[in-house]
Formats: structure tokens, sequence, C-alpha cells
């Protein structure tokens, strides 16, 4: 059986008389296909890219699985569409406390269109893209089973300058139950969610590797998923930190060149998280010195 999914915290959720994302119990997200150029983007850039000998398989598990399409009932109501079935990423999590973050000063390609380009572009200004290369689409991060979660407005989080998202990167990985109010984070997660050799700072390093030389595609309008178990972390288990990339409607050949608009966007994201786990790191050297 299809239904709604929960922990949804961008794009267009599936409503009445909205088309959106289904999910099942198998592990399947279903992505309505666009009806026009987007669509087919996505479908064959799925297609070609898990079977492309020049991405490296240690690279593709940064990308959710792709079943194929499928004719589905459509959450509108409105009868059979075609969706994408890919990976769940998150099937497995609990109480998953998740990013989005579109990466990328431009979210537009040359070849689209002037009123698309113009729209696209005035978004990019009103939001922190130009200035940092990114920008935070959507968040929740888990408090408790009395609180739920911590999920800003969209409009809130349209207006995040740099100190914004700062903060929430801290606000993101801390054990106290986030609001927002709160401007001193305690980042009490930050090593096990952001640290370590497979932690999320890691494997976006990773992904910036091979960024920095891979001229096969240029992904435009992308996004970065991040998201751990908070439930399994409190209760002393993995957290199982985790990145994924979605959203691929908009993405274009490279024609040979270095995609500098997603790999500019990305090391701006690993400063910003290099700087909440440096915080974390001196204000525990600061408590030891002091015992």
């Amino acid at each position: 059986m299809l239904k709604v999914p929960v922990h949804q915290v961008a794009g267009h959720p599936a409503s009445e008389g909205q088309l959106g994302p289904l999910v099942d119990e198998s592990g399947c997200f279903y992505k309505p296909l666009q009806n026009n150029e987007r669509g087919n983007t996505e479908v064959a850039f799925y297609m070609s890219f898990s079977s492309n000998p020049r991405v490296p398989k240690h690279i593709q598990r940064f990308f959710p699985k792709f079943y194929g399409t499928r004719l589905v009932e459509a959450s509108d109501g409105s009868g059979l569409h075609p969706h994408l079935v890919l990976e769940d990423v998150i099937s497995n999590y609990v109480k998953p406390s998740i990013m989005d973050v579109k990466i990328g000063s431009r979210t537009w390609y040359a070849e689209a269109s002037e009123d698309y380009i113009q729209k696209c572009f005035e978004k990019d200004k009103k939001s922190s893209s130009v200035s940092l290369g990114f920008r935070i689409s959507g968040l929740q991060v888990y408090r408790s089973p009395e609180s739920g979660y911590w999920k800003p407005e969209k409009k809130q989080i349209q207006k995040f300058g740099a100190d914004d998202v700062s903060l929430v990167l801290r606000r993101f990985v801390s054990s106290y139950q986030p609001t927002e109010s709160d401007r001193d984070p305690d980042c009490a997660f930050a090593s096990s969610i952001y640290g370590g050799s497979s932690g999320i700072l890691a494997q976006l390093r990773e992904l910036k590797s091979w960024f920095e030389d891979q001229t096969i595609l240029q992904f435009y309008s992308c996004s970065i998923l991040m998201f751990y178990d908070k439930e399994s972390l409190l209760n002393g288990g993995d957290p199982r930190g985790a990145v994924k990339l979605v959203d691929f409607a908009h993405v274009v050949e490279s024609k040979g060149s270095i995609d500098h608009n997603f790999l500019g966007g990305l090391c701006s994201l690993i400063k910003f998280i290099s700087e909440a786990l440096a915080t974390v790191n001196e204000c525990t050297i600061e408590a030891c010195s002091t015992d």
C-alpha cells in the first residue's frame, strides 16, 4: 500500500489536490514524473548514471538506488501517473533528523527558458544561495517522544543568512530539544554525526574529491540530504549519519568542464560543518584543561 511520506522536509508534499511523492512498506520512494522535459531528464539521469563506468562504485552509494518507472495511483486522486521508483533512503530510520541542502550559487542552467532563469535567479538572490553557495531547503530535528520534531516553517528557512545556517547546523547535532529561541546549542552529538572516518563530514569530503575531477555532468538545482537516527543515538546505538544526493531534473552534460557551481557550494557546506565541529572540539579541550 502506498502512503504519503511522514518525513518529507522539502519539495512539494502530497496533499489533497496536489501531486506529491509516496512510499511503500518495502522501502521504495515513488516520485511523480514531471510532465515536461524535466521528467525525461531525471529518468535519463537515473537510467544512465548507475551503469556509467566513469562513476566509481564508492560514489554511486551517495545516490538513491533506481528501480525503474511505474504507473501508480497519483496522490492527488487524478488516476494513474508515471512515477520514478527509488530507494527510500530513510525507511530504516526510526526517528530521523534530516536536513535538505540545495547546492550551488546558481540553480539554473544556461539552456533553460528566460522565464525559468529569472524565477530561479530571484529565488537564489533572496536566499543564501548566492552568498554562501548553498541554501537549506528544509529540516527536521527529533527532540523527544513528548515534543516530537522541531521543524521550522519554510518561509523562515528561506530567510536564513550565514549566522542562521551556522546556528542550525549546530542545533542539528545537539542533545537538548531545539527551539526557535535557542542561541547556544550544546552540539553534544557533533563528533558522532559530523566527525570520524565515516561521519557526514568525511562523506562530504569524499564527494568533494570526486567533484574536483568529474567532467561528466553539471548538477544544477540538486540537493544533499544529510540525516541520522537520533533515537538510536539517544539509546547508545549507531546514529548512521548519511549523505545522499537527490533531485536531478536539471542535470546537464558537462562537456568536459568541472562543475564549479556544485563544487563551490559543496566546499562552502563543508566549511560550515567543519567550523561547527571545531567549536565542539575547542569546548572539549577547554573543559579538560579546566578539570
